[in-house]
């Protein structure tokens, strides 16, 4: 959890207002302004005895209890998405322990390793505006349900071999769920946690190379991370990616967590009735102080990015950061894979100006700048970007009125 402490921020409140702004930035919408979609007679039939049977899920961390009951909501809004994705924020107080508000990020409908990227990205954005320079992020892959059968038999193994040092109120768990128990030895630093077997060990080729992918975009964003076996969780909520951001106590030098997260496809999949790609990152913040949202009212931006390729997708969320530290507003379509898919947006957004970023602008960092009216364009280094929109009073907001 954030201490307000060690922020920036004074109060809850001003916490909340400066990550829901960067989130916005990159498209995230309040859930409680998105309406769900109406589903057929059948899949509300599927639908209904999946939340029947949700007490069947093997929940191997108390935080997963909550994302079962927000994951439902999020799929009813993001079902039939033409856009490649859909990305939601929602924000709430709680008291487990110590009081606290929440800030979660989801992304559903994108399967690419970009979904995991931007959300990390994001609070990275998050952190480093409230200040928190020592953090640093874990990152532990469990692979798809399939494939990680091997490895939950192994757990089991393991602790059968370590029964007796296992406490009596948690040994009969160890036989039905070993993945939960080892979550739970891995939270009590039990001393038979960091020998026991690991995760990405029992990758397929397929999910190694996906899981690359990811790691890929972080480093060439330039964010560093290390890979964690002990960053757990139920197979019945997480496939492939989860994580873990820590800040360490400046006067003890102990980690603890701020934010958490993961893909959780089989969990959105239950709800939505059928294959569902889903992504989270939530940050938790103590509350103190005032704690009401006040949102910006802005126009929208008069520039749409756009990438072609997989290097210029890369290479796009750095640029994207750029231009938010800029305060120069853009429209982007990340999760889309095709250019003519985002040429399409940008046309019924009706913006005057479009950036592209393809294959040979990633490589020699430049962009091209192209004015739609009369289709002129030209190749501007990314460094000289900002300044180069603003020269020309491109990155500015238009008025909401002009856009209805």
């Amino acid at each position: 959890m954030i201490r307000l402490k060690d922020t920036k921020h004074a109060n809850t409140a001003e916490f909340l207002n400066s990550a829901i702004r960067i989130a916005e930035y990159y498209g995230f919408t309040s859930l409680d302004e998105m309406k769900p979609t109406r589903m057929s007679r059948e899949d509300e039939k599927r639908r209904a005895a999946a939340a029947k049977n949700e007490n069947e899920i093997a929940f191997a961390r108390r935080d997963e209890r909550g994302l079962a009951q927000i994951a439902r909501k999020c799929v009813a809004c993001a079902r039939g998405s033409d856009r490649g994705g859909t990305l939601i924020w929602r924000t709430s107080m709680g008291a487990s322990g110590m009081p606290s508000a929440t800030l979660e990020l989801h992304v559903l409908g994108s399967p690419s390793a970009i979904a995991e990227a931007l959300l990390l990205v994001i609070v990275n954005a998050i952190a480093e505006e409230a200040g928190l320079t020592a953090r640093s992020l874990a990152i532990n892959n469990i692979g798809s349900y399939e494939s990680s059968n091997r490895f939950v038999r192994d757990v089991g193994s393991y602790l059968r071999k370590h029964i007796e040092s296992i406490s009596p109120t948690l040994r009969p768990r160890a036989a039905i769920d070993p993945l939960g128990t080892l979550v739970q030895l891995i939270e009590k630093g039990h001393p038979a946690a960091p020998r026991a077997p690991q995760s990405m060990e029992y990758l397929t080729e397929e999910e190694r190379r996906r899981f690359w992918d990811l790691l890929e975009y972080l480093e060439i964003y330039g964010l560093s991370y290390e890979l964690s076996p002990h960053v757990l969780g139920s197979r019945d909520c997480w496939s492939h990616s989860l994580y873990e951001i820590n800040i360490s106590d400046q006067e003890t030098g102990a980690q603890f967590a701020i934010a958490s997260g993961g893909r959780y496809d089989p969990l959105a999949s239950r709800f939505a009735v059928s294959p569902m790609p889903a992504a989270m990152i939530s940050i938790n913040c103590e509350i103190r102080g005032k704690t009401r949202v006040v949102r910006e009212v802005r126009g929208v931006p008069s520039i749409y990015y756009a990438h072609l390729g997989p290097e210029a997708r890369r290479k796009s969320l750095s640029v994207l950061e750029g231009l938010r530290r800029a305060e120069i507003p853009v429209h982007q379509s990340l999760l889309y894979d095709r250019i003519a898919e985002q040429m399409t947006r940008a046309k019924e957004l009706a913006v005057p100006y479009i950036l592209i970023m393809g294959y040979k602008e990633a490589m020699e960092n430049t962009i091209l700048v192209r004015e739609v009216a009369t289709n002129a364009q030209e190749a501007i280094p990314l460094d000289e970007l900002p300044n180069y929109l603003r020269r020309r009073r491109m990155g500015s907001w238009k008025s909401l009125a002009a856009n209805l």
